[in-house]
């Protein structure tokens, strides 16, 4: 198994799949731009390696990711500049070559929800609620949830969740087609496993043809992230979200 970013995201190739967990349970796997870059190249690095066939996604019990860790975002707030890195992971996410699979246990903020709109399969847990309290922080959607969204939700739906911030349980998420199945907190790494054994297993150019049919048009997903990305760097300098992040911070300590 290996380990990047201090330990906080582990990787682990098993067989023809590759496993990447993020592993920051004390602040509920929020990713800071270190781990946004460790998953970045252990996508690249599994994309690049023909023994690798599959991605799968895991946080850790209760926690899949709480999203972006708001220390990054309160010192871009307070006169920093963003960093790269969550660029070139929202890259990296559009242009993967190989299936992707997760699986979500618990808390599913921000890029904690957003991530699996790029995964082909998605399990989740009963406990497990979807939240994109973007608007909340001041802020607006990234990874090109402003557009995946709407195609699974509908965009009334979408709006509840990109514009109100209200929660999407399992249960409705796989009702609606955002997630494919709801699986029992002690069956769901088996449950994702097998699923990603199984996509390993199959004819590799017949899927991936079948999965670039699939998918909205990467270069329409890749131009909304960027976007996205223009609109969010700029609300993070407004007097907005630099009170929503002082606010949500100071309600955390």
């Amino acid at each position: 198994m290996g380990t990047l970013a201090d330990g906080q995201i582990l990787v682990e190739r098993r067989g023809a799949v590759q496993v990447i967990r993020m592993n920051r349970p004390e602040k509920k796997n929020a990713l800071t731009s270190a781990m946004y870059a460790a998953i970045a190249a252990a996508l690249q690095s599994g994309d690049a390696d023909p023994q690798i066939a599959a991605h799968v996604f895991f946080g850790v019990p209760g926690a899949f990711s709480a999203g972006n860790d708001l220390t990054d975002f309160m010192a871009v707030a307070t006169g920093g500049e963003g960093s790269p890195e969550v660029w070139d992971f929202l890259l990296t996410l559009v242009r993967c070559e190989k299936p992707m699979l997760s699986g979500v246990d618990g808390i599913a903020v921000g890029i904690g929800t957003t991530l699996n709109l790029h995964c082909d399969l998605t399990f989740a847990t009963p406990r497990t609620v979807f939240r994109t309290p973007f608007v909340d922080l001041g802020l607006v959607p990234e990874a090109a949830s402003s557009l995946l969204l709407p195609m699974v939700l509908g965009r009334q739906q979408a709006f509840a969740m990109l514009g109100l911030g209200e929660g999407l349980t399992a249960e409705k998420a796989r009702a609606a087609g955002m997630i494919y199945d709801v699986v029992p907190e002690d069956a769901l790494e088996a449950a994702v496993l097998a699923a990603a054994d199984a996509v390993a297993a199959k004819p590799r150019g017949a899927l991936k043809a079948t999965r670039d049919l699939l998918r909205a048009p990467r270069e329409a997903v890749a131009e909304r992230v960027g976007q996205e990305n223009e609109i969010f760097r700029r609300r993070l300098k407004s007097d907005e979200a630099r009170a929503a992040l002082t606010a949500f911070t100071n309600r955390k300590k």
